[in-house]
């Protein structure tokens, strides 16, 4: 139906299509730069002195060091502490798969294990049509607080948020692609420099597609039910 004053024959304004509301939600979803510094550091850290100190315990504890003393500065300077946390959430998994093993490379063993599930369940959404993208729409939406599924109405929308979704399992398969055979070979030094490329850059590099895929269409917003 067309808006009041509008004629029938009118476009959609940029903020009723479906690429622009993806869009700003995605937008809403960067960290920005510190953020990635932050989820960066400790794992230098944990390169940089297990090859100085050939040690996993030191290793260890140098990147969980950093990583609250990063925690520290950010509650000092304000802003979100979620990628400090998050940081150190992973932090302590990889310490216990490394300290437990005694093997540096098992640092790493949880990352690659977590993208290869992510993966398979980024893959399972789109075939589902229920695609995550949709679901990181409606996080960022205060629209979908009381119905996070009502974007499931939006045949336009599922069909978009599909295609992007594509887009992280392609990340996902590259991550476990490049990663699986350094862990294997036991290539400390390349598994840091992989995990750093892997993460924050690559999801850059993820959402700048997912931009260029959103200029090129103007879907109209609808209500109707996927089939």
């Amino acid at each position: 139906m067309a808006e009041p004053g509008r004629g029938p024959q009118a476009e959609p304004s940029a903020e009723r299509t479906v690429e622009n509301v993806i869009r700003a939600r995605l937008a809403e979803l960067l960290g920005g730069w510190y953020g990635s510094v932050e989820t960066a550091l400790p794992t230098v850290a944990f390169v940089v002195m297990y090859v100085v100190r050939d040690d996993v315990r030191v290793a260890v504890l140098s990147a969980i060091g950093l990583t609250f003393i990063l925690l520290g500065v950010r509650m000092y300077v304000g802003g979100s502490v979620r990628y400090v946390l998050s940081s150190l959430a992973g932090i302590a998994i990889a310490a216990f798969f490394a300290l437990r093993s005694g093997q540096a490379e098992d640092a790493f063993l949880p990352g690659i294990i977590f993208s290869g599930a992510y993966g398979v369940l980024t893959l399972a959404s789109i075939l589902g049509r229920w695609p995550v993208i949709g679901f990181l729409v409606a996080a960022a939406d205060p629209d979908y607080a009381k119905d996070p599924t009502r974007w499931r109405r939006d045949l336009p929308l599922v069909r978009v948020c599909s295609r992007l979704t594509w887009v992280l399992v392609g990340l996902f398969a590259v991550r476990v692609a490049v990663m699986l055979p350094l862990y294997l070979a036991g290539e400390v030094v390349w598994l840091g420099v992989a995990k750093i490329a892997l993460g924050w850059p690559a999801y850059l590099a993820a959402i700048l597609v997912m931009g260029v895929m959103l200029s090129t269409g103007r879907t109209p917003v609808g209500a109707a039910e996927p089939d």
